[in-house]
């Protein structure tokens, strides 16, 4: 299993075709803190529909776009 699966899944019930999470709510929805694994992981959430758009270390956000 991705240990980023938890988010992955949100991201996909969401269902809305762009989300801004913030580093902060990413944390909670996993349950532990985000690290530089997240990089290696973020193209398993295109199986999940979704694409990791944007990281963005200033705001503390990642944006993910709905795959059509």
């Amino acid at each position: 299993m991705d240990k980023y699966e938890k988010l992955w899944r949100s991201v996909q019930e969401s269902g809305v075709p762009v989300l801004k999470l913030t580093f902060a709510e990413i944390e909670e929805i996993l349950g532990f803190p985000m690290d530089h694994a997240f990089l290696s992981y973020k193209k398993n959430s295109l199986a999940y529909g979704y694409e990791v758009k944007k990281i963005s270390l200033k705001e503390k956000t990642v944006v993910f776009c709905q795959r059509i």
